[in-house]
């Protein structure tokens, strides 16, 4: 296995529109988050706008990730309400040497939406 990296990566989705219809013009749900997060640095991790995690009916939806590192796919943010909780677990995960970080210390909203885990990929 790869060794693990202090880089972490937060991708935002910033089409997430959290099965809503949002009127032309106005600011989706998922860019709202992201600009939440943008605004406000979390150590050791870079937040990064993506177009789409295909994860619509869940959204808003947020991935960490990082070389050597579990990668997670979590749902259900609200921009309104929980951008600390977020960058509170990104933290937690940025702490970790491979992203594995004990259930029981994740943020409530982590432990209870998480969408999918994926193994760090193997150096070839």
């Amino acid at each position: 296995m790869p060794r693990p990296s202090s880089r972490v990566e937060l991708l935002v989705c910033t089409r997430c529109r959290r099965e809503q219809d949002i009127p032309e013009g106005e600011e989706r749900p998922g860019a709202a988050l992201y600009r939440q997060l943008a605004g406000t640095p979390i150590d050791g991790v870079t937040v990064t706008p993506v177009e789409c995690l295909s994860n619509c009916s869940h959204g808003c939806t947020v991935a960490l990730r990082g070389p050597g590192r579990w990668t997670y796919v979590y749902g259900r943010f609200d921009a309104d309400t929980q951008a600390d909780t977020l960058r509170e677990g990104a933290a937690k995960y940025a702490a970790t040497p491979d992203g594995l970080v004990p259930w029981r210390t994740r943020p409530e909203h982590f432990r209870k939406n998480c969408i999918a885990r994926i193994p760090p990929l193997e150096d070839i």
